[in-house]
């Protein structure tokens, strides 16, 4: 093998199309645009979906069923084994506590806390909610738990 077969040049070098130069570059009259329409004049092209005067496929088929985006609520989740690692012993953990130590990303958003990893450190864990081991776990390990909305900051 040959460091010149390695590295092949045609790939990377290719000549960019010239269009407009004459019949005989193949590319010339219509420049590769066919005849007449939209297709052929500067700026044209046809909107997506569009079926050229048949209903279009997206108003053809029912619209059924219940869309739950609007009204989901997104969690920011904290695991317990990352409480452990981040805080001391009989620590107080709020949403601020969790931004500061950077388990969440805001604390204006609802924090869920979850049950995976073990905790030995009694903690006083404040949240929007628990998921059912994790607050088993951190009651087993002498902690508390609060659950409900809390203001982001005191005010």
């Amino acid at each position: 093998m040959n460091l010149s077969e390695v590295l092949s040049r045609s790939s990377r070098n290719k000549r960019r199309k010239r269009v407009g130069r004459g019949t005989g570059s193949g590319h010339g009259k219509t420049c590769g645009r066919g005849h007449k329409g939209l297709g052929q004049r500067a700026g044209g092209h046809s909107r997506p979906l569009t079926e050229g005067g048949q209903m279009p496929l997206f108003r053809r088929l029912p619209k059924r069923g219940f869309k739950n985006a609007l009204f989901r609520k997104v969690y920011q989740v904290v695991n317990i084994c990352d409480l452990e690692m981040r805080f001391e012993d009989g620590a107080h953990v709020t949403p601020v506590t969790l931004k500061e130590a950077g388990l969440i990303r805001t604390d204006s958003a609802p924090v869920k806390i979850l049950g995976t990893g073990d905790i030995a450190k009694k903690l006083e864990v404040e949240a929007t909610c628990f998921s059912t081991s994790a607050a088993k776990k951190i009651t087993q390990a002498g902690g508390q738990i609060r659950s409900g909305s809390f203001p982001a900051r005191d005010s």
